[in-house]
């Protein structure tokens, strides 16, 4: 199942390992074994944010999908069902 995950990064811990240097090692890393088919960073709700889509094979992959994320970052994390356009299209012929 596509996901969009949304961790917003807990401020006082990302300050803490940005200033590590271990920011862009950790976020890479992070990319890497995810897989997503997009990434993407930025502010959201005055917080750093990452933002992924991916496909979860099995419901079981969400804790090994999210844990790093709160452990590394005390990340926010959520995962919404996310649909393509011919997904879409696909669901909505169903619908009657």
């Amino acid at each position: 199942m596509r996901v969009m995950i949304k961790a917003m990064l807990d401020t006082e811990k990302a300050n803490e390992v940005l200033r590590s240097g271990k920011m862009p090692a950790l976020m890479k890393e992070t990319v890497e074994r995810l897989h997503p088919e997009a990434a993407y960073f930025g502010p959201f709700g005055g917080r750093r944010t990452c933002l992924m889509v991916l496909d979860l094979q099995d419901s079981s992959q969400v804790a090994a999908t999210a844990d790093p994320l709160f452990s590394q970052f005390d990340a926010e994390v959520e995962m919404t069902p996310v649909m393509t356009m011919e997904d879409l299209e696909k669901g909505l012929s169903q619908v009657r």
